[in-house]
């Protein structure tokens, strides 16, 4: 990959240009060789480190589960200016980017990077209206949305456009490859969507369960974000169909059923049996029922053929818990309980369908053992589960509350954290920003020393699938509710899937 001849930091730009086009799924032990090399010979502390270049190797080393300390930025402070960062980085937008970028790996008390952010964040906006582009629309870009929160396939896509345009640092062969593999990719996408869609159209829910939410390809983006590559192909489309089958369980507990019709649907769900399916009391959850059964007897063909019988158990209990904490969220609701804060979560990362996902995908995943997927369901809540799962629900909370407050729904994560601790709205709001940044926190914390020892049996593909996950949940909910109003992500899907990158 890199020419024997490149410095440290000539490599570390390259592996940086490499995964930003997206490319770096091709070259990942030549990647891991070098980063290992890296991190075990050369010092950041060294002088011979700009901030750029210490904030981009600091960055590169934590995506790769390198625990870099993040003291290394000390030198870069004022330290007659109350160990604030040295003013004349103020004006350098290269050198703020690329640390800002870096801060958003920070781990719990890092309070060099949480002054990082808000260091960098001022100056680059302060600064936005007077940069050229093409850096002026990568900073835009980063602003809107930081590349370590983000999902893979549309920052290659927006990296791609910003490379181009850089003319003075740019390879062709690279840009040429970038661009190549992005309509690979793009055509395999096409060809999965419509398999997917022909799926759709067959199995009943479309035509039938008219109250709810037809979120095919909303769908089937949230699966190419958590596993992009060619070979999750079974991955996404279990993803996908999940994704699409829960979104009509979830509309017929809020929008559809009764009390009593959701606890007989919750009950017969209990017992698997697709003998069950006529003491359903509408046309609807019967339709419901067995494309449920059905997708899940697929499911167990596909995990005996690819010899993962064991997740089979796990799957099914997944459904069936999501369903109950469905039905739990109603009965509060319809008997107008507003649940302590704590309880309300404790439910709600369960009904975050992140156990739903991470078990329909395991025939699709090579590396998955019976072992990795009882350490994620144990009893004990698992904190990347929940780090994961409290990053979506936090956001989804945060910009679906208006909406729902309209359609007159006051059980809501915002509602039940002002009555718990007794605060304003504006309060509560905050307080869920914070939250959510909280829980990349905990991601980061796990992802970084999962290469030790924490999760050391968890293989780095299923982790970065939770990962993924969480980047899902930010690109979906930070700015607005896009999973139900799905507007907002339209060009992205049309980038994604429909038009190829021009070679």
């Amino acid at each position: 990959m890199a020419e024997e001849n490149y410095t440290p930091i000539e490599t570390i730009i390259l592996i940086d240009t490499i995964e930003r086009l997206g490319l770096g799924y091709h070259f990942e032990d030549e990647i891991e060789k070098h980063l290992e090399q890296i991190y075990k010979f050369h010092h950041l502390n060294s002088q011979e480190y700009d901030l750029y270049t210490t904030a981009l190797q600091f960055r590169l080393l934590r995506q790769h589960r390198y625990n870099v300390p993040c003291d290394i930025f000390n030198k870069f402070k004022d330290n007659n200016n109350d160990d604030k960062f040295d003013d004349k980085f103020a004006s350098n937008a290269k050198e703020l980017l690329s640390l800002y970028q870096a801060a958003h790996l920070r781990m719990h008390g890092e309070n060099i990077l949480e002054e990082a952010l808000v260091f960098t964040r001022h100056h680059l906006n302060r600064m936005l209206p007077q940069l050229v582009s093409p850096l002026r629309d990568e900073v835009k870009q980063a602003l809107e949305q930081p590349v370590h929160t983000g999902i893979p396939r549309i920052e290659a896509q927006k990296y791609i456009s910003l490379y181009e345009a850089n003319h003075d640092a740019k390879s062709e062969m690279i840009l040429k490859l970038a661009k190549l593999d992005f309509n690979f990719l793009q055509n395999l996408y096409k060809k999965e969507l419509i398999l997917l869609m022909r799926w759709w159209n067959n199995c009943g829910l479309k035509s039938n369960v008219s109250y709810s939410r037809d979120r095919i390809l909303e769908g089937y983006l949230w699966a190419v974000a958590c596993h992009f590559e060619p070979q999750y192909s079974y991955v996404r489309n279990a993803y996908a169909k999940i994704i699409e089958l829960l979104t009509k369980i979830n509309d017929t507990y809020d929008n559809y059923a009764t009390v009593e019709e959701a606890k007989l649907f919750t009950e017969i769900l209990k017992r698997w049996d697709i003998n069950e399916i006529d003491k359903l009391p509408t046309d609807c959850m019967r339709i419901i029922y067995e494309c449920t059964l059905n997708l899940y007897e697929d499911y167990e063909c596909e995990a005996i053929e690819r010899e993962k019988i064991f997740a089979i158990p796990y799957a099914i209990e997944a459904v069936k818990q999501i369903c109950r904490a469905y039905f739990k969220k109603m009965k509060w609701f319809m008997e107008r309980q507003l649940p302590t804060f704590d309880e309300y979560i404790s439910n709600s990362w369960i009904s975050s369908c992140i156990y739903v996902f991470l078990t329909c995908i395991i025939p699709g995943m090579k590396s998955v053992t019976k072992e990795d997927i009882e350490l994620l369901t144990s009893d004990e809540p698992n904190k990347l589960i929940v780090g994961a799962s409290n990053i979506t629900r936090y956001l989804n909370d945060l910009t679906s509350y208006e909406r729902e407050k309209r359609k007159g729904i006051m059980l809501t994560g915002i509602e039940c954290y002002m009555k718990h601790y007794g605060v304003s709205k504006q309060e509560a709001m905050k307080k869920f920003v914070e939250l959510a940044d909280e829980g990349w926190k905990d991601l980061n914390t796990e992802w970084i020393n999962s290469n030790n020892n924490n999760n050391n049996s968890i293989p780095k593909d299923y982790f970065e699938g939770i990962l993924n996950y969480a980047r899902s949940g930010e690109v979906f909910y930070r700015k607005s509710d896009f999973y139900s109003d799905p507007e907002g992500l339209a060009q992205q899907i049309i980038d994604l899937f429909v038009d190829p990158i021009i070679i």
